[in-house]
């Protein structure tokens, strides 16, 4: 979008930098407009989200957010509450920097009822039903990251910009797959693996992921 809109100094998605991608202000948001401006844009723009399966994608977000050692901020708002809440006897340091948060702990923290009560899901595992309303919004197309580059392509299409510019292929070999899921979740007492499943169970029927097989409560 920063590419199509020309508000940005780079023509290639690949050479925009992660903290300009992610500044505040680059595209204005729907909460922005008036309310008839929103109706409108509801109304007549092209409307898209993308979906992941649930737990690869919660799995992508602990080990990108936890496991990174540059994620200091994420390891100091969060990490260090899961080790406070749900760690035996946790070393000084680690309730100082959280830093080495196992995704045990971070289940635990996930299910537990005060971790909503007291604050919003942070974005990167919020459900995203919850994220994107779907059933508030009738969005056009809900594409999946597992067929990414078919979809953003029809995306493109679609919004008359094909050609203007390419979704970039991805190249990583350590994206998490389903198999890497299921060896986190192998860890995971079939209790807990259910309690998560319910909490993410809106995601896994509105979007069409069958309950993955890896799983010990089915």
């Amino acid at each position: 979008m920063i590419v199509l809109t020309g508000n940005g100094r780079n023509h290639d998605p690949l050479a925009i930098p992660a903290n300009e991608a992610h500044a505040p202000g680059r595209l204005r948001s729907l909460s922005e407009y008036s309310t008839a401006e929103i109706n409108r844009r509801l109304r007549t723009y092209l409307k898209f989200i993308f979906v992941r399966d649930p737990f690869e994608r919660l799995v992508s977000a602990y080990r990108n957010k936890f496991t990174r050692s540059y994620n200091t901020a994420f390891h100091k708002r969060y990490g260090t509450k899961i080790v406070r809440r749900h760690r035996a006897n946790p070393r000084p340091e680690a309730l100082e920097k959280g830093s080495d948060v196992s995704f045990e702990e971070f289940v635990y923290y996930l299910v537990d009822p005060r971790t909503q009560r007291e604050e919003p899901f942070n974005e990167h595992w919020e459900r995203a039903h919850a994220l994107c309303h779907p059933c508030l919004i009738h969005y056009d197309v809900v594409g999946k990251y597992e067929s990414l580059a078919q979809d953003s392509r029809y995306v493109l299409k679609l919004a008359g910009a094909e050609g203007e510019v390419e979704f970039p292929a991805s190249s990583k070999s350590t994206r998490t797959t389903e198999s890497m899921a299921a060896k986190f979740f192998d860890n995971i007492s079939p209790f807990y693996q259910k309690k998560l499943y319910n909490l993410y169970r809106m995601d896994f029927l509105l979007f069409n992921y069958s309950t993955p097989t890896y799983l010990k409560f089915r």
